[in-house]
């Protein structure tokens, strides 16, 4: 019986890794899909660095070994660092949509969006490193 209990524990902890994975994979998505979006309307800041295309391709990329890394590796140190590194995501949409001007050219309702799916993707992060 007890190798039961360690076998579905063990399917419980890695349905965790894969849903995370899963709901990186669609905030990326949706944050290169922005990104795009912002470009084509000319609202991407002047970068020195040349065109934001390179940039658009590096992101795409960086996501997907994310992904991968989430989904295959199932490290929870790694899967930590994610959710760090997402986590301070939450600071500019907080400013954007709470307490910058009404002048912006983007909509609060946008940042207010995008807090919540930053959130839900925190959420299923922590669910797979902490094992909640």
């Amino acid at each position: 019986m007890p190798d039961a209990v360690a076998h579905r524990t063990w399917a419980s902890r890695e349905m965790k890794f894969r849903q995370a994975a899963f709901a990186y994979l669609h905030a990326a998505i949706l944050r290169e899909a922005s990104a795009y979006e912002m470009w084509r309307a000319g609202l991407l800041p002047f970068s020195p660095l040349g065109s934001p295309v390179p940039w658009l391709v590096a992101g795409a990329a960086a996501a997907g070994l994310v992904f991968a890394g989430i989904l295959f590796w199932r490290n929870v140190h790694f899967v930590r660092v994610i959710w760090a590194l997402d986590a301070v995501l939450l600071f500019p949409l907080i400013r954007y949509a709470f307490f910058a001007g009404a002048d912006r050219p983007i909509p609060r309702s946008f940042y207010v969006f995008g807090i919540g799916v930053i959130v839900i993707t925190l959420w299923m992060l922590a669910r797979a490193a902490w094992d909640l």
